[in-house]
């Protein structure tokens, strides 16, 4: 079963269920992907679905920033919850760890050795984690503290 025929399936329990935070998300989700879908013209892969709701994930994440400094609790908790009943259907996320692994191993591939390098450094740590769950901000920042500190 792909990824967009289980979150379709969970939107059909989620209604029978009258859980109407899951179900607001999830039609969000299916509407989100239909229209990708159009403006591709074909089916997507799971990895085009994987992306959309990486997106999503990156979009809430950005809301509640901007709801927690305009003092809107909760809106911002609104999003959060949004944000767990989409990152059900995502990989797990790539541990500190092992993005600071790559991070290192990255570094000593490209040899780079100033922030000007970063966007070297960031390509090579991502292809690495591919298939994992990875906020690029956390690999910018991780990145360019090692490369500035050398």
């Amino acid at each position: 079963m792909s990824i967009k025929d289980k979150i379709i399936a969970d939107l059909t329990e989620a209604m029978k269920a009258k859980d109407s935070a899951r179900v607001s998300t999830l039609r969000m989700v299916k509407a989100n992907l239909m229209n990708r879908q159009i403006e591709k013209g074909s089916e997507l892969t799971d990895e085009e679905v994987i992306k959309a709701l990486q997106s999503l994930v990156k979009q809430r994440r950005d809301s509640i920033e901007q709801y927690e400094k305009g003092g809107r609790p909760e809106l911002a908790a609104k999003e959060a919850e949004e944000i767990r009943h989409i990152e059900v259907y995502l990989p797990q996320p790539a541990s500190d760890a092992e993005i600071d692994n790559a991070i290192s191993a990255a570094i000593d591939e490209t040899g780079a050795s100033s922030p000007k390098d970063i966007g070297l450094v960031i390509k090579s740590v991502m292809a690495r984690l591919a298939g994992k769950t990875v906020d690029g901000k956390t690999v910018s920042e991780k990145a360019r503290a090692r490369l500035t500190s050398g």
